[in-house]
């Protein structure tokens, strides 16, 4: 089969003929139809995360928000049958350990990382194979296509995963997200379905539009102004503020942006120039009992929920997808972000 390999970090990855993947006696594999590219491949690419001991090894197929067709099932699996149209996330439990018991698969002590990791091999390929397909992998309504599915594949459960599990989000609450690409968009689209009020940060004004048309109600270009002061004095504050970049100025500017009591939520990872580190006005944290969390994809089980949400027309991830990619664009398209010459959602398409 054809897939994108990293062999050199930095350099454009390379389309190989590489060999098939089988499924384990526990696994499916997915002839993948869909498959979106993300900031997070481009860290992998980039030779990011040696700091937090994630960094991804040469040789690794990337890409990780696949939706496809079960061509081949496992011994021991179950609910699936070839044939079946399905949707992968990224955060793969095993399904038995006391974390995915819980409910909390995207922390499983034994769990994969799809596409960052060498037993778990990507989805830039004509085929991705899945472990654990009971736990991990969902059965994809018609109302779903394959393109939508791999726009939700890991920004867009990110962001609904945050908003729906991590923080209380009330009726009318103002949501400021920091950062409008792929997770950024999809927090509004989110926020706003949730019962929301989104301002939106940027320091693109395309980004900015697009978020408006996803259901921002506010929008500030963070090049023009300071933007936690600007959203402290339009709205007094926002409840839950997210930053979806991971730079050090949009996290502190995330957390300066709170009212008294409020939320911050970090889904963007830091690059080498933060390392994984960044300061924050803790006194001030302190003084206001502001919150500080992480949030990290979304539990496998979770899938119904969202997938509930789209059936009822309150979110809609296929309207993020703004160009379907051959295999040959992948590693053009991931160099573009160096510059974030990118807008919405970009996905390889079969």
């Amino acid at each position: 089969m054809r897939a994108a390999v990293l062999r050199e970090y930095g350099e454009p990855l390379r389309i190989e003929e590489v060999e098939r993947p089988s499924a384990a006696p526990h696994g499916v594999v997915v002839e993948v139809e869909a498959c979106g590219v993300c900031r997070s491949d481009w860290h992998a690419w980039k030779g990011h995360g040696e700091w937090a001991d994630d960094d991804v090894p040469l040789g690794q197929i990337l890409g990780h928000e696949p939706a496809g067709r079960v061509v081949e099932v496992g011994e021991r699996v179950s609910e699936f049958d070839v044939g079946d149209e399905v949707a992968v996330p990224f955060c793969l439990g095993d399904g038995s350990c006391p974390r995915c018991l819980a409910g909390h698969g995207n922390r499983c002590t034994d769990g994969y990382a799809l596409g960052f990791e060498p037993d778990a091999p990507g989805a830039f390929a004509e085929y991705v194979a899945v472990p654990h397909a009971d736990y991990n992998v969902a059965h994809r309504p018609e109302s779903v296509s394959a393109k939508a599915a791999a726009a939700l594949g890991c920004r867009f459960m990110t962001a609904f995963h945050a908003l729906a599990h991590r923080v209380s989000l009330g009726a009318g609450d103002w949501v400021a997200v920091h950062g409008c690409g792929g997770v950024g968009l999809s927090a509004v689209q989110v926020a706003e379905a949730l019962g929301g009020r989104v301002v939106a940060v940027d320091v693109r004004e395309e980004a900015l539009d697009t978020a408006r048309e996803m259901g921002a109600t506010e929008t500030v270009n963070a090049a023009k102004v300071d933007a936690a002061a600007e959203i402290q004095s339009r709205v007094g504050g926002a409840h839950v503020s997210l930053d979806a970049l991971g730079s050090a100025e949009t996290c502190r500017a995330s957390v300066e942006s709170l009212r008294s009591g409020g939320s911050h939520v970090q889904l963007g990872l830091t690059t080498d120039e933060e390392k994984g580190e960044v300061s924050l006005p803790t006194d001030y944290m302190t003084r206001h009992e502001l919150s500080f969390l992480g949030s990290r994809g979304m539990p496998p089980t979770s899938y119904d929920e969202l997938f509930n949400l789209i059936d009822a027309g309150r979110v809609n991830p296929g309207a993020l997808v703004t160009r379907e990619l051959s295999l040959e664009d992948v590693p053009e398209r991931l160099a573009a972000m160096d510059d974030f010459a990118t807008n919405g959602v970009e996905v390889l398409t079969f």
